[in-house]
């Protein structure tokens, strides 16, 4: 009983820690899970290729409480390796907890799909992907690796696209597809969303209320360069790279708790355009990463 999954990174449009609701968008970067389920193991033994001393305890619940749903309390093993780098705002946890759900279905003989509960194909699936993502927040949440439960990063992971939703209430508000070209630039310090100062998050709420409207009106570009100044300043952040690549770029944001930066440019914009900001970017230390958003989501591979 052998199951793999994807699921991508995310970048911020706005943080969901000062008011609940959050929003983000999928990045073509992966993290990808391979699940061996043994129904006379006892418990679930997980690895993660990139950091082999790294906490399992988020993607080795997803199995348990997958195999609790929808099979059998299987145990087994879990293994993740991403392109997405740890505990660096771009949705690492919510891409392995997507894609390690997905696998244990996967495994379990299980057919995913949307159903017309997220957009996609029309066949009643026996779980939906957004089903999947809710039970993988919630493991997120048993983990202890989350502050709000990131239903945010996870529907966009899961399902790409621009979503905006009500971390509260693990709804989905909306989602539409972007087309953006993506800059991110990661600096060598790392930072772990459960570590974040909520108190300072929330006394920024009034900028939340107004990223948010801008965000479900659409104006998602716009919503993202508020949120990252806002944020910056709540959870301690340099805003001179945002500052940097407004001139060039069609919004930018200071992605989750941080510490990366994520820059996005349309390319049909002839205004826009992501080559200055490399240039800026490139005299900080850390890592830069070019890739694009997408629209597909994670999928069993």
């Amino acid at each position: 009983m052998e199951g793999r999954a994807a699921a991508l990174g995310a970048g911020t449009v706005l943080n969901a820690l000062a008011t609940g609701t959050g929003a983000a968008f999928g990045l073509d970067v992966e993290t990808r899970a391979s699940v061996a389920l043994d129904p006379d193991a006892e418990g679930v033994d997980g690895t993660i290729a990139e950091d082999p001393d790294a906490d399992t305890a988020l993607i080795e619940r997803c199995v348990a409480l997958a195999t609790d749903r929808w099979g059998d309390g299987e145990g087994g093993t879990v293994r993740t390796d991403s392109d997405v780098p740890l505990a660096a705002g771009l949705k690492s946890s919510s891409a392995a907890a997507n894609a390690t759900v997905l696998a244990t279905c996967d495994a379990l003989g299980l057919t995913v799909g949307d159903g017309g509960d997220g957009g996609g194909d029309d066949a009643t699936p026996d779980v939906t992907r957004l089903e999947a993502c809710r039970l993988g927040v919630r493991a997120a949440r048993e983990a202890g690796v989350t502050v709000t439960g990131a239903f945010d990063d996870a529907t966009a992971s899961m399902l790409g696209g621009v979503t905006v939703t009500d971390n509260d209430a693990d709804e989905l508000r909306s989602r539409e597809a972007v087309d953006w070209d993506v800059l991110v630039w990661t600096p060598p310090e790392r930072a772990y969303s459960a570590d974040a100062d909520v108190a300072r998050c929330e006394a920024v709420a009034p900028m939340a209320d107004l990223v948010a409207d801008l965000a479900l009106d659409g104006r998602y570009a716009e919503a993202m360069t508020v949120n990252g100044l806002a944020f910056s300043a709540a959870l301690g952040f340099d805003a001179d790279p945002a500052v940097e690549a407004m001139p060039h770029a069609t919004g930018v944001s200071l992605s989750g708790t941080g510490p990366s930066v994520v820059a996005v440019a349309d390319p049909a914009d002839p205004e826009t355009g992501l080559d200055a900001v490399a240039d800026a970017w490139g005299e900080r230390p850390g890592a830069l990463r070019r890739t694009t958003t997408r629209n597909d989501g994670a999928a069993v591979e």
